[in-house]
């Protein structure tokens, strides 16, 4: 049968449904128990089936989807899920009653016309289907927990057939532009995400008991400002000017740690309007914090308390299996003390090239020739982006375990403090885990004159062909010349990190609607 068919026999039952007097799409049930949670009272002593059968108990009242229905003449047995688990359920031609209007009946219409409660479990529920029950719990004679159905309350008419696998979508389109299905059909996916959903809670909750206030700056911008990273551009019709989405949180937290709040963070959306990959998406969930009088070196401390609660809090293995980028499981020790290593040392290591030595663009571009390296598009990159790319090309794919990398060259880091030492070098670091950066965390630029050059800086590489390369942002320079303390601040991608966790290669896996492309809808 077509889908087309299906659905027009399903229409038809739904007429049926309401010919016999019962709310299609009623407007509520009394849910008291999740279905996950009663596979927790399995241990009891439970009466046999044949006792329950002629006058059964009510101890047991949930609701959810019916994703298997199997008929047996006087006996049928169906699976009600929700999305804490699934749960076994039974009917009986002896003993079983549908709820309509808050009265049980074992019969709806006339002897003639009319349908049984049992018969309308046979011939008007369809998988995909919401029911509500009430009943009494047992175990089958093959030790299935199993709720034997008394009395069940019809809750909506699913008109479209699900997906016939019940193990999972195989097409990764399918799943992430209906992400409703895979949840239906795949228990694995609906734990990721609720792991992804406990996993923020226990970030915030950490944050709060280390006594930072939670902020909320703004998502329109004037200025595409805070990174290294093209933009979204629109327009506001009020104001009849080009605005940005926020490419990052990091101005705002700023000018809050300037206003005098010492420690704060936001969770929230940041948009980058570049290529998309399996480590890149170009809306993202971002976690960022900033904190008065700390440098790069507290953040690292910081992070690594961070991770040891957050694992502890999820109860996580510490040693665990992480998909690669060639889909390969490998070993990854989270136990801290995490590696600290020299970034500069490392990729002068890795290629040959001290990348602290460059002024200008052209002679890194040929020194990267001559050691027979091929960067994809590096005649239009400016300085700082051909430095990431030549890293992220050789070594970032070397590093496995969390690694923290620090000492960078400053032209890397448009708000990060000067070393004292070495003014060339950004006081920085970045927490590296399989091939994915996770954390770039410094000490932040306080200098106004300072900023203000390198803004520039920006803005003649944007003027160059850099699409990449970060604007200037006039309000924010003009704010901190009212004075600003020493501070670090720290950013975070959580789908990242919620992807290594889960073992996902692709943030699409754990963004429940990541962005598609249009399609044309068919009946």
């Amino acid at each position: 049968m077509s889908g087309n068919d299906e659905m027009s026999v399903r229409k038809a039952k739904l007429e049926r449904i309401r010919q016999l007097g019962v709310a299609a799409y009623p407007e509520t049930f009394a849910k008291k128990n999740p279905v996950g949670s009663i596979s927790s009272r399995g241990d009891a002593a439970f009466r046999p089936i044949e006792a329950i059968i002629p006058n059964p108990v009510t101890d047991t009242e949930t609701a959810g989807r019916i994703v298997l229905y199997r008929s047996f003449g006087k006996i049928a047995f169906a699976h009600l899920q929700d999305d804490s688990g699934r749960i076994q359920i039974m009917f009986s031609r002896e003993n079983c009653r549908i709820s309509v209007d808050g009265i049980a009946t074992e019969q709806l219409g006339d002897a003639e016309t009319g349908i049984s409660a049992y018969k309308f479990t046979e011939k008007l529920l369809d998988l995909g289907d919401f029911v509500g029950i009430r009943g009494e719990l047992f175990r089958t004679h093959k030790g299935e927990l199993t709720v034997f159905v008394s009395e069940f309350a019809f809750l909506g008419k699913a008109l479209r057939p699900l997906p016939e696998k019940f193990h999972g979508l195989a097409d990764p389109e399918i799943k992430y532009r209906e992400r409703h299905l895979d949840l239906i059909t795949d228990d694995s996916a609906m734990k990721r995400f609720r792991f992804r959903s406990d996993f923020v809670r226990a970030i915030r909750e950490f944050y709060w008991k280390e006594g930072f206030v939670e902020i909320e700056g703004q998502v329109l911008t004037n200025a595409a400002t805070g990174a290294a990273a093209r933009p979204y551009v629109t327009h506001q019709n009020a104001m009849d000017t080009d605005v940005f989405l926020r490419i990052s949180h990091e101005i705002p937290l700023k000018l809050m740690n300037l206003a005098g709040m010492d420690k704060i963070f936001e969770l929230g959306k940041a948009f980058r309007n570049e290529g998309q990959d399996p480590s890149h998406l170009p809306e993202h969930l971002h976690l960022e914090h900033n904190a008065n009088y700390w440098t790069y070196r507290d953040n690292i401390a910081f992070t690594e308390k961070m991770f040891d609660s957050l694992f502890d809090t999820l109860q996580l293995e510490r040693k665990r299996k992480i998909l690669n980028k060639s889909e390969e499981l490998v070993d990854v020790d989270f136990t801290t003390p995490w590696a600290k290593v020299d970034y500069i040392e490392m990729v002068k290591a890795d290629t040959g090239i001290d990348v602290s030595k460059y002024e200008d663009v052209k002679s890194l571009r040929e020194d990267i020739r001559a050691q027979g390296i091929i960067i994809e598009g590096m005649d239009q990159m400016g300085l700082a982006t051909l430095i990431d790319y030549l890293y992220k090309k050789i070594s970032r794919p070397k590093i496995v375990n969390p690694t923290f990398l620090y000492n960078y060259p400053v032209v890397l880091k448009p708000f990060a403090r000067r070393n004292d030492a070495h003014p060339d070098q950004a006081d920085a670091f970045q927490l590296v885990i399989n091939g994915w950066e996770l954390v770039n965390s410094y000490s932040e630029l306080v200098d106004p004159i300072d900023q203000a050059e390198r803004f520039r800086a920006g803005e003649a590489a944007l003027a160059g062909g850099d699409e990449e390369a970060m604007t200037g942002d006039a309000e924010f320079v003009r704010a901190m010349e009212f004075g600003m303390p020493p501070i670090s601040g720290w950013g975070m991608g959580v789908d990242r990190i919620v992807a290594l966790l889960t073992e996902q290669n692709n943030l699409r896996d754990v963004v429940l609607f990541p962005l598609m492309k249009p399609r044309n809808f068919e009946e």
